[in-house]
């Protein structure tokens, strides 16, 4: 795996490529929008849902952070099935387990029945957030591939931005205010949403695709591991993930909270939230189309530089202080995963037979950030009464970030140089 350009870059394999290709992102686009519609399902109601169970920040942080561990777990035996049985069968069964986690939660009487309900999401998770760069790595080539994953990852803004902005003021008081009936809601919405996909990925030119993807030759999945291991630039790429990841998770999901805090209301909150959602839908379609390879380097260092900058104008907590920190973290939020993804699914001179296993693997390592970020925010928000600390603390991470994308170049450019020699 490469930073320099690869195969994937610069070939040009002589076969156009297939006009059905906009369908089956348009398919994984609707998937990834219930995707981040059931992440960010209960974050809006984090307040009525710690009244109605009788629980407290730092108990609410571990639900929040919860759908995480067994993520971490699945993530890479997911994306070994993703490779072995294709997109298509993979990601309905995924929506189907999404729908089943967002219902039980419908149910949940207590602390924990609501925890494991979150827990069940990381079962089905990863074959959504492996199986999309699987669909645009076999379907999309060049430039097109980060212009591609830049629209699917408006799928995961525009799906957090409706929920977050939409929960308070819309669909809540539509269910009488019962945050359980808005759970079913959701759920029927993801099934929908997985028949949707069924239908798209019937079509002659995907079936031919997977027949095409089952023809290549494929490792053992214990070989494509190892392989991935031992390349410095992947450890260093799935490191990056894991902090990127306790950032992006911490301050999404603690932010409707977060904004409470400084006086809003919950549906005031819920608009000034949705903020970092609708700026980051607009970085993810320019910077990952912008990150060719010469480009990768500057346009990253940029945004962990933001993100440290982000944290300290929300912790201002004053209106154009706040606003603009807002906008500055979710253009963070919207390309800081895609773009280092990118570097992943264009490892291996462009093949795609590791990609399923690749992107198990980052979101495998990344999710442990996952899980520690909310889970820290929420102690940190616990035990000091605020959540001061918990921005200084991702101030924190988004400078270790630069530090970590520093020693990533080091580390291309030794091996850069040792192949030229």
């Amino acid at each position: 795996m490469a930073i320099a350009p690869t195969l994937s870059d610069t070939a040009d394999t002589g076969e156009p490529p297939h006009p059905y290709r906009w369908a089956m992102l348009g398919g994984v686009w609707l998937l990834y929008f219930a995707f981040a519609a059931s992440i960010a399902s209960i974050a809006p109601l984090v307040y009525r849902v710690m009244l109605d169970l009788g629980m407290n920040r730092a108990e609410m942080g571990t639900v929040l952070a919860a759908w995480q561990l067994t993520y971490i777990f699945c993530s890479v035996p997911c994306g070994g099935l993703l490779d072995k049985f294709g997109p298509r069968r993979t990601m309905f069964a995924a929506v189907l387990v999404i729908a089943v986690s967002v219902a039980l939660r419908g149910f949940a009487s207590d602390y924990v029945t609501l925890l494991l309900a979150v827990m069940v999401f990381g079962i089905g998770g990863p074959l959504i957030s492996s199986g999309a760069p699987k669909v645009v790595a076999v379907w999309f080539t060049g430039k097109e591939r980060g212009f591609a994953m830049g629209i699917y990852f408006t799928g995961n803004a525009t799906g957090g931005i409706v929920t977050v902005a939409l929960t308070n003021s819309l669909f809540l008081p539509a269910m009488n205010g019962s945050w359980r009936d808005l759970m079913f809601v959701y759920a029927a919405f993801i099934v929908v949403a997985g028949i949707i996909w069924l239908m798209i990925s019937a079509h002659p030119a995907s079936r031919a695709m997977e027949e095409k993807l089952k023809a290549e030759p494929k490792k053992r999945s214990r070989d494509v591991f190892l392989e991935l291991i031992n390349d410095p630039i992947v450890r260093l790429v799935l490191l990056m993930g894991l902090f990127i990841l306790f950032y992006n998770h911490g301050m999404n999901h603690w932010l409707p909270d977060l904004l409470r805090s400084y006086g809003m209301t919950p549906v005031e909150a819920g608009y000034w939230a949705a903020i970092p959602t609708l700026f980051g839908m607009i970085a993810s379609l320019s910077l990952p189309r912008m990150a060719t390879p010469e480009w990768r380097f500057k346009i990253l260092c940029g945004l962990f530089i933001c993100a440290a900058i982000a944290a300290l104008m929300v912790l201002a907590a004053s209106g154009p202080l706040l606003a603009v920190g807002l906008v500055l973290q979710g253009m963070c939020r919207g390309a800081m995963t895609s773009i280092s993804i990118l570097l992943l699914i264009e490892s291996g001179d462009g093949n795609t037979n590791r990609v399923g296993a690749a992107s198990g693997l980052y979101f495998s390592v990344g999710e442990i950030g996952g899980v520690l970020g909310p889970m820290s925010m929420g102690a940190l928000a616990h035990a000091t009464g605020n959540f001061d600390a918990s921005l200084f603390m991702m101030f924190g991470i988004a400078c270790l970030l630069v530090l970590i994308l520093l020693r990533l170049r080091t580390v291309q450019n030794g091996i850069s140089r040792a192949a030229k020699t």
